[in-house]
């Protein structure tokens, strides 16, 4: 099974550092992880770990805003423009791949990437068409949750790229250890940063679901945007409500410095599209609290 996870989310998100620390954790287990840079616009002491394709051998931001005169976004909308009419150098580049092969592709941060354009519907296409399943991982800078505006925003974005993309998904809270601890429960958590964002409390704190509480979540809106025009009261509680009521958004938080909460977060990739191997593959790749915390079944 050729597997393709596709690692979108804002600029400073953690997306680069996202695939360096399942690389990582992956050649450490012994797995085989191949990294793709899909970003023209990555820069060489950005990245940390070794690539196997890089868009930059087609076309870089660079070159592009050189030759026609563009800006950085102009340049790579350009870029990825360039990429869709050219999507073939990316297949021929994937020949090499076989059955047993996992990508994580490392893609750029514009939004306008996956809301507006249609490089990566017309990417997933092909890649779908020669056999690779493919998923998605959203990544999210577990500060947007300190402020109830960034978070909305970040999960809005996010439901845009889950309905563009239309490919199992997973949503990822990075930087964890950088607001562990802060923000717990009730309206505590709203007088702190204002966020109504909670984390639920588990026995395995690394492997924590983030969900917004609806009340909480609501008030921190008023208080900022619906004070004194009702519209925007309607339109906090329309917002809420769509992130609430449909449980459509949910996010996985990853610790990179918790090899534990990493194992987590790659398990629920894997589960994503499908991707578990024989029950020996199982034994060796997950650790037995995680597995019995995702209620999977495996007699040892």
């Amino acid at each position: 099974m050729k597997v393709c996870q596709l690692v979108i989310g804002p600029a400073g998100s953690g997306k680069s550092t996202f695939c360096e620390t399942m690389k990582n954790h992956c050649d450490a287990a012994g797995r085989v992880v191949h990294v793709v840079n899909l970003d023209p616009a990555a820069e060489d002491e950005t990245i940390t770990y070794p690539v196997s394709i890089d868009i930059r051998e087609l076309i870089s931001l660079e070159d592009a805003m050189e030759e026609c005169g563009l800006g950085p976004n102009g340049g790579l909308l350009f870029c990825l423009e360039y990429l869709e009419e050219n999507v073939e150098w990316l297949m021929e580049a994937l020949e090499p791949y076989s059955e047993d092969d996992y990508l994580l592709v490392d893609c750029p941060g514009q939004i306008e990437a996956y809301s507006h354009l249609s490089v990566f519907r017309t990417v997933v296409g092909k890649l779908q068409s020669d056999g690779w399943t493919v998923g998605c991982v959203y990544c999210l800078d577990a500060q947007f949750s300190e402020e109830a505006s960034k978070f909305v925003a970040g999960s809005l974005n996010a439901l845009t790229a889950m309905v563009n993309m239309e490919l199992p998904h997973v949503n990822v809270m990075t930087k964890m250890d950088l607001v562990r601890g802060r923000g717990r429960g009730g309206m505590e958590g709203v007088e702190r940063n204002g966020s109504g964002v909670d984390w639920r409390e588990e026995d395995d704190e690394e492997r924590e679901l983030i969900i917004p509480d609806r009340e909480n979540l609501l008030r921190a809106l008023n208080q900022t945007y619906g004070k004194h025009l009702k519209r925007f009261a309607r339109l906090n509680e329309g917002i809420v409500s769509l992130l609430d009521e449909w449980s459509l958004i949910g996010y996985v938080g990853l610790d990179v410095r918790d090899e534990h909460s990493v194992a987590g977060v790659l398990m629920q990739l894997d589960f994503a599209v499908g991707w578990m191997g024989d029950e020996d593959d199982v034994r060796g790749k997950y650790d037995q609290d995680a597995l019995e915390e995702a209620d999977y079944e495996l007699d040892v």
